[in-house]
């Protein structure tokens, strides 16, 4: 029937651990987790780039994936879940929500950072600002 691997996964077409389903969003396992209870959310709606979504189904991916992650931290006792999109492997838009312990010691949790400049922060600015 075709579409991504996440479509297929929605349709049932390919078995997934399911944890969450709504109208507009479907929530289960990622099969290679970071750590226990990484969970992938995703729009029913296929589209390459979160930011592509209609305003309605990106709304209803953000509200579901705060509901989820308050849920994660509550029934699996983690101080923080960390979220990510990254959109690299399935050209479908998706969330990654990683729950976080206070001894993981992972790239996610402590990310790189780089030092800039005030003249290079302020460029950046101004090149990015819009009203």
């Amino acid at each position: 029937m075709g579409g991504s691997i996440f479509s297929q996964i929605i349709r049932g077409d390919i078995p997934s651990y399911k944890v969450y389903e709504d109208d507009k969003t479907y929530a289960f396992l990622d099969i290679n987790p970071v750590n226990p209870g990484h969970t992938l959310v995703v729009p029913k709606t296929e589209v390459d780039h979160l930011w592509d979504l209609p305003d309605d189904d990106y709304q209803a991916l953000m509200a579901a994936t705060k509901k989820i992650a308050n849920h994660m931290r509550k029934i699996l006792g983690c101080p923080r879940v960390g979220v990510m999109v990254e959109g690299f492997e399935v050209p479908h838009a998706h969330i990654h929500l990683l729950p976080i312990t206070m001894g993981l010691n992972h790239e996610l949790a402590k990310p790189k950072t780089s030092q800039n400049s005030e003249a290079e922060l302020k460029a950046m600015a101004e090149q990015l600002y819009f009203a």
